[in-house]
């Protein structure tokens, strides 16, 4: 018997950041994202011999221990460790046996919501393959709580959300911890132009964006005022985008980014660097009129509006300049799946 589940990875097109704590508890928060055609995969092969086998093909590793109720929450596999002992913890209440493979189309610390993703996915399969009665509201609940409570990395709650619903989302986050996932009925070719239009590119560099993170925590914890200003202006920029999109005026979109890499960039130390400003200003010079760099900040993937034709001429500059290259993508319309072979 293989289970195998897929969830999307995501834009975090406005609004970054807002979901993270002490800011979402303190003003609420504000996000739009939508999922795109990248995937972290998930399969379970159910085993007899009283073994765990952890495998990452795409990396090359491989770990094994044996079935206990909890497990060491280390080494390469710490997602899958983790998600492990929160199912055995709720649900079983005994040992598992299995073999477990994992695969993410995109790089750790790319800035599309790997890590979270990830865990989705792990935790969807063993949902698949226990029948465990979660709902697409508990499943993001409980993948949040995995990573941010029981492994305590740091980060907000819109990736879990984003890679369980799936397509575009404008997502609150409330005072009492309450999170609304409200799903956006845009226009098929409205999808379609802004697919066309939003360039990505991966910097082929990575960060850990939970120094990037921890600087946002601390800067609202001590109420820097430059600091959540801009979150507040962050938070603005979600609805702008929401209401844009609606009504069909894409080529907002470029002047939506910029205003928010702007604030972005005030909410902590780390997010831009040199290389990251120069990748941004030949973007816009060859003819993109707006952009941000994807997630907390600090490398991985890079996206920009380009209207009309530009995109051509953005994407000469960048592969004649830098290293990195153009990632082609489609915006998906569904979250997690699961299925049992």
């Amino acid at each position: 018997m293989l289970i195998r589940s897929k969830a999307p990875l995501r834009l975090g097109l406005a609004g970054g950041g807002t979901d993270v704590s002490p800011y979402s508890d303190l003003y609420g928060g504000a996000i739009l994202n939508a999922t795109i055609s990248l995937y972290a995969y998930t399969t379970i092969e159910p085993l007899d011999n009283g073994r765990i086998v952890f495998s990452s093909p795409d990396a090359g590793l491989e770990e094994t221990c044996e079935a206990k109720e909890q497990i060491e929450t280390d080494g390469f596999f710490v997602l899958a460790r983790g998600v492990y002992n929160r199912v055995v913890r709720e649900f079983t209440h005994a040992p598992l046996s299995f073999r477990i493979t994992s695969h993410v189309d995109s790089p750790a610390g790319s800035g599309l919501g790997t890590s979270s993703t990830l865990v989705v996915s792990i935790l969807g399969a063993f949902a698949e393959w226990l029948k465990l009665p979660l709902g697409e509201y508990d499943m993001a609940r409980l993948a949040y709580e995995i990573e941010r409570l029981d492994l305590n990395m740091a980060g907000g709650k819109q990736d879990q959300y984003a890679a369980t619903f799936g397509g575009f989302n404008y997502m609150q986050f409330l005072k009492d911890d309450k999170v609304i996932v409200n799903p956006l009925r845009i226009r098929q070719r409205y999808q379609d132009e802004l697919a066309h239009n939003l360039l990505l590119y991966y910097t082929q560099t990575s960060r850990v964006s939970a120094e990037i993170i921890r600087g946002q925590i601390d800067n609202v914890t001590a109420k820097n005022d430059r600091s959540v200003e801009a979150m507040h202006q962050l938070k603005r920029q979600a609805e702008w985008m929401k209401e844009c999109l609606l009504r069909g005026d894409i080529d907002a979109i470029g002047k939506i980014l910029a205003f928010g890499w702007e604030h972005k960039k005030q909410t902590a130390k780390g997010i831009t660097n040199p290389m990251l400003d120069d990748i941004y200003n030949t973007a816009l010079a060859a003819g993109a009129s707006g952009g941000k760099v994807s997630g907390a900040g600090g490398g991985g993937f890079m996206f920009f509006y380009c209207p009309g034709t530009s995109r051509y001429a953005v994407e000469q500059a960048l592969c004649n300049r830098f290293a990195g290259q153009v990632k082609r993508y489609e915006f998906t319309q569904e979250g997690l799946k699961t299925w049992t072979l």
